[in-house]
């Protein structure tokens, strides 16, 4: 029923074929401010650069400075806005009010023609649209993300046990993809206290392996055990994150981003370039000069989903 992918690399180092513990719903009260060191900044005598480590949006321990926590606190109360607005979207329009059938130009089949469209549905897709944009707050993400997704609709196609039954179909089954997968585990977020553990490691096996044999083509590809364990810490249970992973690489990513080829990762890499050689010709031209090939470090940007480089306040 479900394609087994061949795959196995043994490198330690990030390589393209390689192939969340009680989740953040509202800003803890206080910013945790552990510190360890506190040294004098250069140039300013009655300054102090202190060192300190707090706990991110998602549950991460960072280690920053004051001005980081600043920032964050910053950050927090701009979300707290944010989600005002949601609830009194929610307490006027109703609990569901943004899970509307998808728009389209052309009609046809589990869409609604612009031309026979309520004007309360396109209001409330307009609003959708401008509230996304700012950001939807941590509670809501997972019925907002599983929704506009497309992800609710491709779990609507099989059957209600799907997931399950693919999951006792791959217990006990060893492949090049799931060894693979197996090594990268303890690597994956190590900073993350559920994610570090036995619980959290086995959630996010599951999800992986899972899609390594319903999608024998991608298999496992290093970068998706990052871009699952978000997932993970997101939208709060296992079968949920397996779909979000599954319409991300099925419908909405570039094709072929984790094939053997990585021609959809290749795609966005000249993209990139030609958008840095608009956006930021010096820079570009700098680059260039130096004779750095910026898919470098690009690569993993796009295979994590900025993952791994982006704050948890700004990656979601």
């Amino acid at each position: 029923m479900f394609g087994i992918q061949p795959r196995d690399v043994s490198d330690d180092d990030f390589n393209p074929r390689r192939r969340r513990w009680s989740l953040w719903t509202t800003p803890p009260a206080s910013m945790p401010t552990t510190s360890h060191t506190s040294t004098p900044r250069k140039g300013h005598a009655n300054t102090y650069h202190m060192s300190v480590k707090f706990e991110d949006l998602c549950g991460f321990m960072v280690e920053g400075n004051v001005d980081d926590v600043n920032v964050l606190n910053e950050v927090r109360e701009r979300i707290r806005e944010q989600g005002r607005v949601w609830w009194a979207l929610e307490a006027s329009k109703g609990a569901n009010w943004y899970l509307q059938p998808r728009i389209s130009s052309n009609g046809g089949q589990g869409v609604i023609s612009v031309t026979s469209l309520k004007l309360s549905v396109l209001t409330n897709t307009v609003t959708l649209r401008r509230l996304i944009r700012k950001g939807v707050p941590p509670a809501l993400r997972p019925k907002v993300w599983l929704s506009v997704s497309g992800a609710a609709k491709k779990r609507s196609t099989v059957p209600e046990t799907y997931y399950d039954e693919l999951i006792r179909a791959t217990e006990g089954k060893t492949t090049p993809a799931t060894r693979q997968i197996d090594h990268d585990l303890p690597r994956t977020f190590p900073c993350h206290p559920w994610l570090n553990s036995e619980e959290g490691q086995a959630s996010l096996r599951r999800v992986l392996v899972g899609y390594s044999f319903r999608d024998s083509e991608v298999g496992y590809c290093q970068g998706l055990n990052y871009v699952a364990a978000l997932l993970l810490l997101v939208m709060k249970t296992e079968e949920d994150a397996f779909w979000m992973l599954a319409v991300l690489l099925e419908n909405v990513l570039v094709s072929d981003c984790y094939t053997d080829t990585l021609s959809g990762c290749h795609v966005e890499q000249r993209v990139f370039k030609d958008l840095l050689a608009k956006k930021c010709p010096r820079i570009a031209a700098h680059l260039e000069a130096m004779g750095f090939d910026v898919s470098l470090v690009a690569t993993e940007w796009f295979l994590c989903l900025f993952s791994k480089t982006l704050p948890s306040e700004v990656r979601q």
